[in-house]
């Protein structure tokens, strides 16, 4: 008489495991779409705004240099030190790999002795400005989620601009200015990201921050400080995301402010270490990066978790009846309403915001009734072989069962137990009803045998 007993401790057990698997391992980072839960109809699917993990954007981005033949090499070239003229040891020759410093150096993986690096010709056109307009291009929309960082391996620009893009590279509009001096660069008084505010997150300020030295190990580093921007909502650890969570999905302009499609960096002025510049050894003025950092995640619009590199575009991988690049549009035969964006709010879970389809009654639940029905990724919900709709209800594209009027539930197994003669005269004659749902008893061991099946399991 034990074995039975055992049986359903085993299946059970990989009853709970199944439905962990379901279950978000986390709320409030917005990393699940959908999850599966149990309901008075069946088995159905809730919905949650989700976006993709943060990751290493400088991965999948394409690299532009104006003017073209402004990296070193070609005719090859001797550089000397900014700090010791008499130091010119540093050969660039673009038809020597040891020698060659091309533009893809600045996303290498560093870390390796000697230090890789792109680097310009000198200012051998000198009273001429020697200006580089680095662009960086994603062909897609991507919300920055850390710090930008350049190391530069020269002396940090006596003057730069780092300028963003919306639109594919269209419209540039700047994201801040870098200066020794900036009353004299730029017109504008000098600050640092400390001196914003809330009300005034959104400035666009110069700072001196990152211009003074020009050599030493510490003093190597740009910064656009991103982090620094959200904790004046979230405090300075982050830890209050709920705050900047609410501020992105209330103001636009926000979210706008960290969202990129392309990024530009104007490097206007070499580090010149002094107030003239030496003419008589300009091999000493040249701009070297050995490294540029952006994170971020692709834009979905709070419809995707996921994002792919294939074939060259980043793209995502659109959850709630979505679809195009940043899930912006709904799928085709899901138009019942139109299309909108996610919500952060109500915090951890959000709102989905979903497609529905098109001409569905009221009866119709865009929520956790509708069961997923256009997610290409899930499993079917019915079938003609072992997920067969029952009593009478017919299968329609293996999403949902329609039922007869007497029965409901996800393959209409319960019935909707109307009339004067209750559910029993409904059930006379079927035995299979007369005991709990299948769905009711493995909900009956999710809550009344955890301790159990864990001690066994």
């Amino acid at each position: 008489m034990l074995w039975p007993v055992l049986f359903a401790l085993q299946v059970g057990c990989t009853s709970v495991a199944h439905a962990m698997q379901n279950y978000p391992a986390a709320w409030g980072h917005y990393d699940v779409c959908k999850f599966q839960i149990y309901t008075e109809e069946g088995l159905a699917w809730d919905y949650m705004a989700c976006q993709p993990e943060g990751a290493d954007m400088t991965k999948y981005l394409r690299v532009a240099l104006d003017p073209p033949n402004i990296t070193c090499g070609d005719p090859p070239e001797t550089y000397c030190a900014l700090e010791n003229p008499y130091m010119c040891n540093n050969e660039c020759d673009a038809t020597t790999t040891e020698l060659a410093h091309p533009p893809e150096l600045m996303f290498d993986f560093e870390g390796r002795n000697p230090t890789t690096f792109w680097q310009s010709t000198s200012w051998k056109k000198y009273p001429k400005p020697l200006q580089v307009n680095i662009t960086l291009s994603w062909n897609k929309t991507v919300e920055l989620t850390d710090d930008i960082v350049l190391t530069f391996e020269s002396g940090r620009p006596e003057q730069m601009v780092l300028e963003k893009s919306l639109d594919y590279g269209r419209t540039w509009t700047p994201y801040q200015f870098y200066a020794t001096d900036c009353l004299d660069a730029f017109t504008m008084e000098p600050k640092t990201v400390g001196d914003l505010t809330q009300r005034t997150l959104l400035d666009i300020i110069c700072t001196e921050d990152y211009s003074r030295g020009y050599v030493w190990k510490n003093d190597k580093t740009v910064r656009f400080e991103i982090k620094d921007r959200f904790a004046l909502f979230a405090g300075p650890r982050l830890h209050n995301m709920a705050s900047l969570y609410g501020q992105l999905d209330t103001t636009k302009n926000l979210r706008d402010f960290f969202t990129i499609t392309d990024l530009r960096i104007k490097l206007l002025k070499a580090a010149t270490g002094a107030t003239m510049v030496d003419e008589n050894n300009l091999s000493r003025y040249f701009y070297a990066i050995s490294d540029i950092k952006v994170q971020g995640r692709c834009k979905c619009n709070l419809h995707a978790n996921s994002c792919v590199f294939d074939k060259g575009k980043l793209g995502c991988e659109c959850e709630h009846n979505t679809t195009g690049p940043d899930c912006s549009r709904c799928k085709k035969h899901y138009h019942g309403r139109a299309w909108s964006v996610g919500s952060y709010l109500p915090i951890p879970k959000g709102t989905a915001n979903i497609c529905i389809p098109n001409n569905h009654g009221p009866a119709h639940r865009a929520n956790a009734s509708s069961l997923g029905v256009a997610n290409r990724n899930q499993a079917r919900v019915c079938d003609n072989a072992m997920l067969r709709c029952q009593n009478g209800g017919t299968c329609h594209h293996h999403q949902r069962c329609h039922c007869s009027p007497s029965f409901t539930g996800v393959l209409c197994e319960r019935a909707r137990c109307q009339g004067p003669g209750g559910c029993d005269d409904q059930l006379s004659g079927q035995d299979s009803f007369h005991h709990p749902p299948i769905i009711r008893q493995l909900a009956l061991t999710l809550v009344v045998l955890p301790l159990l099946l864990v001690s066994l399991c």
